[in-house]
């Protein structure tokens, strides 16, 4: 049964369980490029590739482990925004709430962008710009409308567009692995720079958990919902990538790494013929279209935590009086995303979200350490591992080797973002000085 949450989040309705959040972030995680990457993998490191997915998929467990103990002491709306700000304060948690924000909002048009191009590419008339425009404003209206009735409509639907782009991917998966013979499970060591080369690129594969955690104040229980979902949804998305890997292995062989553009629609079409490969280019369409609901409910949040804690105008924190969602902030972000997909894709993604995203996950944890040293609880018993810190601290020595292959380029787009975000931040508080008080209700810290 969905109850209102008070205090802070001021009647926001807790709709999310651990199935809907594990769908969640699964939709997030499993996007348009899974049906690229086993070339891309395969191209780098050959019959190796199994060990950069099992090396990212353990970097990524320090870090989902780090986000579990996080999300598990602080219940309000944000994320990993809200976690920072607890833990540091609200500069430092507005500055990463920011960068995530903007990655997000680019990789929703972005992938906005990319839709309204497949779709053209099936009925030609859509390349001329005002059905192109008209397209995307269909889509992002429907998907806010479903949004702003409630978490849970919106929760649904993730749930029903995650199940619907993993369908194909499964029925895939499943016929090829009759081709699978026991020489194709033999893996061939390479150098472990050459892993960990591959790794910078594969571990984006493995990111989503940041956009599907924005609505943590419509969480049921967060102290058991959040675990329970990140480490499931950890444990699908690597099984499938493996096995998909695999099975495009056994099918392609060595010639894998050359089918760049669409290896799993060619290992489609030898498997299943014809209509497989149809099956896998309308399925990486739906898998377009299952990332943006996951946005549509997600991202919009971010605009109303930032407007309850005084960041950005305040009526983007208004609720629904009839369903209590954010809507006007909902309305906004699809505006947004709408008027910049409508112009193009967006190269500058690439630059920004690399070092954004992996900041930001140095970031959360971080506030994991500093939330379990204060010892904040949100109610209910935390997440905690042996070890105090160990896990945490691991999980930022890993951001900190990402962070050290980035480019000079990447670091200073990220830095353009930070001084922006920074400037609306010393304006804010200029304009109200009173947004540097904690908010009231904040998550209880324990005596223990």
């Amino acid at each position: 049964m969905s109850q209102a949450k008070p205090g802070s989040e001021q009647g926001l309705v807790c709709a999310i369980g651990v199935r809907g959040l594990t769908a969640n972030v699964v939709n997030t995680t499993v996007g348009a490029g899974i049906f690229v990457l086993p070339a891309l993998v395969a191209r780098d490191l050959g019959s190796a590739a199994p060990l950069a997915y099992l090396a990212c998929a353990i970097a990524m467990t320090f870090v989902v482990a780090s986000f579990a103990m996080a999300g598990s002491r602080v219940s309000l709306t944000g994320g990993i925004y809200a976690y920072v700000e607890v833990a540091f304060g609200p500069f430092v948690g507005f500055l990463t709430g920011f960068l995530l924000w903007l990655s997000c909002i680019l990789a929703a048009a972005s992938v906005a962008s990319a839709l309204a191009s497949s779709v053209a590419l099936l009925v030609p008339a859509f390349d001329l710009a005002i059905l192109r425009a008209i397209l995307l404003a269909l889509v992002l209206a429907a998907l806010a409308s479903v949004n702003v009735r409630g978490a849970a409509m919106g929760t649904r639907l993730i749930e029903i567009a995650t199940l619907v782009k993993l369908l194909p991917l499964l029925l895939l998966t499943g016929a090829g692995l009759f081709w699978v013979r026991s020489e194709h499970l033999a893996i061939e060591w390479v150098a472990p720079e050459r892993i960990g080369t591959a790794s910078l690129t594969l571990i984006f594969a493995f990111q989503g958990i940041e956009v599907a955690l924005l609505p943590s104040g419509e969480v049921r229980d967060p102290a058991r919902t959040v675990p329970r979902a990140v480490f499931l949804a950890l444990g699908l998305t690597t099984l499938l990538y493996l096995l998909l890997q695999l099975v495009a292995h056994a099918v392609l062989g060595p010639a894998l790494g050359s089918f760049v553009d669409a290896p799993l629609a060619e290992v489609a079409s030898r498997v299943l013929g014809p209509v497989g490969r149809t099956m896998v280019l309308i399925g990486a369409s739906i898998s377009m279209l299952g990332f943006l609901s996951s946005d549509a409910l997600c991202t919009p949040r971010s605009l109303y935590a930032f407007a309850r804690d005084g960041l950005v105008p305040a009526p983007l924190a208004r609720l629904h009086p009839r369903f209590r969602t954010p809507w006007l902030a909902i309305l906004v972000h699809a505006g947004l995303v709408w008027a910049l997909a409508a112009v193009g894709s967006f190269g500058v993604l690439a630059l920004l979200a690399n070092v954004a995203v992996l900041w930001s996950y140095l970031l959360c944890c971080l506030a994991a350490i500093e939330l379990r040293r204060r010892n904040v609880q949100a109610g209910g018993r935390p997440f905690v591992l042996p070890g105090g810190p160990l896990v945490p601290g691991l999980a930022c020595m890993v951001m900190l080797w990402l962070l050290s292959h980035a480019s000079l380029q990447e670091f200073a787009v990220t830095g353009g973002a930070v001084v922006v975000a920074a400037l609306l931040f010393a304006w804010r508080s200029l304009r109200t000085p009173t947004l540097l008080v904690d908010p009231p209700d904040e998550p209880v810290v324990g005596g223990l």
